[in-house]
């Protein structure tokens, strides 16, 4: 293994200290039989940061105003643009699938904004990323599109989505986290 691929910042491993313990029940799903996820447990070398990290990622992913299909789109691009092969993967498995994308979307979601397997909506979706990881703005010739399918709150709420992914991508990437062995690659 070269050292380009060990982690440069090294996930807790087990036994957790009971408050860290704790914090990362509230990150997996109740339930979950999946050991923490590194990520998690790289976050949780900073325990501060780690507790306030929670309530937005916890909101995203469980109390948003965009249909969860349309979040997983614009969580799959954002992944597949920065490279984060490591989150891409996690969602391609566990969320992806159970919003109704199928296994021709979720592959989409790393090629051709123009990809066949994406209706109107779904390539404003692609589109919104995009732009935003291009230009961190949104154009005037996509913003039309955008308004006239969704509110303000939940066009905020896409915006605030794609920079949160791109947050974890950035810190995924940078402390070069291994990915999950039950998680997908990028397809070919």
């Amino acid at each position: 293994m070269s050292t380009e691929s060990l982690p440069r910042i090294t996930p807790l491993s087990p036994p957790y200290a009971p408050d860290i313990e704790a914090q990362l029940r509230k990150w997996m799903p109740p339930g979950s039989a999946i050991e923490p996820l590194a990520l998690f447990r790289t976050l949780a070398r900073h325990d501060d940061l780690f507790s306030r990290m929670r309530p937005l990622g916890a909101g995203i992913l469980g109390h948003g105003r965009i249909p969860p299909r349309d979040r997983e789109i614009v969580i799959l691009r954002t992944c597949a643009r920065t490279n984060a092969e490591y989150e891409w993967g996690i969602h391609a498995v566990l969320q992806a699938p159970d919003v109704g994308l199928t296994p021709e979307q979720i592959d989409a979601t790393v090629g051709d904004p123009d990809h066949p397997a994406w209706s109107p909506n779904d390539a404003t979706l692609i589109r919104l990323v995009d732009e935003i990881h291009d230009t961190a703005t949104i154009s005037d010739t996509l913003w039309p599109d955008l308004t006239s399918h969704y509110r303000d709150d939940q066009v905020l709420e896409l915006i605030t989505t794609t920079g949160w992914y791109r947050l974890l991508s950035t810190v995924i990437n940078t402390a070069r986290l291994d990915r999950e062995t039950w998680a997908r690659h990028f397809p070919a």
